[in-house]
Formats: structure tokens, C-alpha cells, sequence
């Protein structure tokens, strides 16, 4: 009984860990692309299609 709930602390851990991870990384990706976007915005005017 003792080795499952050791296994299930373990385990539990890491879904926090990555928990964590995933939403840093979301929020680094997503200042990124906002980062992009506005750079697109100043230069609309050189854009040609």
C-alpha cells in the first residue's frame, strides 16, 4: 500500500510540474506573437501583396 501511494506522490508532482511549464511557456509563445503582431502593425504600410 505504501509503494502506491508513494508512486501516486510522484506522480502527482510532475502533473504540477508540468502544469507550471505549460502555462510559462503559453504566456512566453503569447507575448511573442503579440510581439510579432505589432511589428506588423508599424510596418502595415510598407506591405505589399
Amino acid at each position: 500500500m505504501e509503494k502506491i501511494y508513494k508512486s501516486m506522490g510522484s506522480v502527482g508532482v510532475f502533473n504540477v510540474v508540468v502544469g507550471i511549464l505549460m502555462i510559462v511557456s503559453g504566456i512566453a509563445f503569447g507575448t511573442a506573437v503579440i510581439a510579432k503582431g505589432v511589428t506588423l502593425l508599424k510596418r502595415k504600410s510598407e506591405l505589399i501583396f
